[in-house]
């Protein structure tokens, strides 16, 4: 193999190896985002009042345990992968760095024999004084010199490769101190999710004697949270009309002042404005340029929280084949915690699902932010709020628990709050 080609194959490896290190750090940030998770949702459990909470409850709170384990084992099992991957490119390096190593001090030590047999002075002086002519002594004065820099710089690759045999070596003994840690934590978590999913299937058997009764409640909050959706639609709709009839007035208004009319001129007739989509004036379509370029980078609507309720369709925790549409996300956190808006924009809607729920809407252009799920609100309509404004309290139910709804929408259209909040 020549030489170029062995380079080329090692460039390579030391480019994987970089590579590996930027993605090895990026699960270990992971991994400690989930165990932040973990310890979060421990806190919530701990402050909640085990007694009055439904079996329901409990089995989702223990599907959201076993779905933050099932994360952890994944990641810590990414990380083993590529400490393993990590540990043969390191492995390889060793391997060519040995051989050169050999390979240098046996030429090295082939040097030194030849040297020893020509190690007078005598013998060198013979050596110049035995040359033909001036250019030939000369030569063979060259030849000495080179002969010595040789030497010499064959001694110093030797204790170069020596060096990075050394710390190749240390990497590899520390990569493989870190895989043992890593093997011993995924082991760990394998424990807790055994121990998880058995404590699950006490819970699930103990609601079968009233499988009719909880259907009976699935089916119905279902059609509850099917009616909050029509709800909202209804809302949003009557929300941009009333929006895009604000903004055709001021239009018409800043028309008229614009060509002279006087008061009891001939006025133009209003035209149907759009039920379905905002009319954004620059500002408006600066606003929601804006917060389209944050997507990703939101801040949470609260301070402290636990993702529990994904959005969109989702197997139900009692009944696996059946599916259920959220057309938010749900966060746990803390009692007595508020709401907050994750971007500025207007409170187009204070709404009040009943007498303690209700929810705020926030404009962003041509999206509204909902946070629902308030026992309380701080602002109006009309009001304008910046991000990280309190919008209201969260509600607290008498186990002790608190979650809010979030939802994103475009116009009409309900979209993914999880693609638009950081660290989710």
């Amino acid at each position: 193999m020549s030489r170029y080609l062995v380079s080329l194959i090692f460039f390579c490896m030391a480019s994987v190896s970089w590579s590996q290190s930027d993605k090895q750090q990026k699960l270990e940030e992971r991994k400690e985002q989930i165990q932040k998770e973990i310890q979060n949702f421990r806190n919530l459990l701990n402050n909640e009042k085990s007694k009055e909470k439904s079996v329901l409850t409990k089995i989702v709170e223990q599907n959201t345990k076993i779905k933050l384990t099932e994360k952890l084992i994944n990641t810590t099992q990414q990380q083993e992968k590529l400490l393993n991957d990590g540990i043969y490119i390191n492995q390889l390096a060793v391997n060519k760095l040995t051989g050169e190593l050999e390979i240098l001090k046996q030429d090295y030590a082939k040097m030194i024999v030849k040297s020893y047999k020509s190690r007078s002075e005598q013998s060198r002086a013979m050596f110049l004084l035995s040359s033909e002519n001036f250019l030939q002594a000369y030569k063979r004065a060259q030849y000495m010199k080179q002969y010595a820099n040789y030497r010499k710089t064959q001694g110093d690759e030797i204790k170069v490769k020596t060096e990075k045999l050394e710390v190749k070596n240390k990497e590899l003994t520390l990569q493989k101190i870190e895989k043992n840690k890593i093997v011993k934590e995924t082991e760990k978590e394998k424990i807790n999710l055994e121990k998880d999913k058995k404590d699950q299937e006490v819970l699930m058997a103990s609601i079968k004697k009233d499988q009719k009764k909880i259907n009976a409640d699935i089916k119905k909050k279902q059609q509850e949270s099917a009616n909050i959706d029509k709800q909202i639609q209804k809302l949003i709709r009557e929300a941009i009309a009333e929006a895009n009839r604000k903004a055709a007035a001021e239009a018409a208004k800043r028309k008229a002042a614009a060509s002279g009319n006087k008061a009891g001129a001939k006025k133009e007739p209003v035209k149907e404005v759009s039920s379905t989509k905002f009319e954004l004036t620059p500002e408006g379509k600066a606003l929601a340029d804006n917060f389209r370029g944050n997507r990703g980078r939101l801040p949470w609507p609260v301070e402290k929280g636990l993702l529990t309720t994904l959005y969109g369709d989702q197997p139900h925790p009692l009944q696996k084949n059946l599916t259920v549409h959220n057309s938010g996300i749900e966060i746990s956190t803390e009692a007595g915690s508020n709401a907050r808006a994750v971007f500025g924009g207007e409170v187009i809607n204070v709404q009040v699902l009943s007498g303690i729920n209700k929810a705020v809407w926030v404009q962003h252009g041509d999206y509204v932010t909902i946070y629902m799920n308030l026992s309380s609100v701080s602002v109006s309509k009309g009001d304008k709020v910046n991000k990280l404004q309190t919008l209201g309290k969260i509600y607290t139910n008498p186990s002790g628990r608190s979650v809010i709804k979030f939802l994103v929408l475009q116009n009409t259209t309900m979209l993914n709050p999880q693609s638009w909040l950081m660290n989710m």
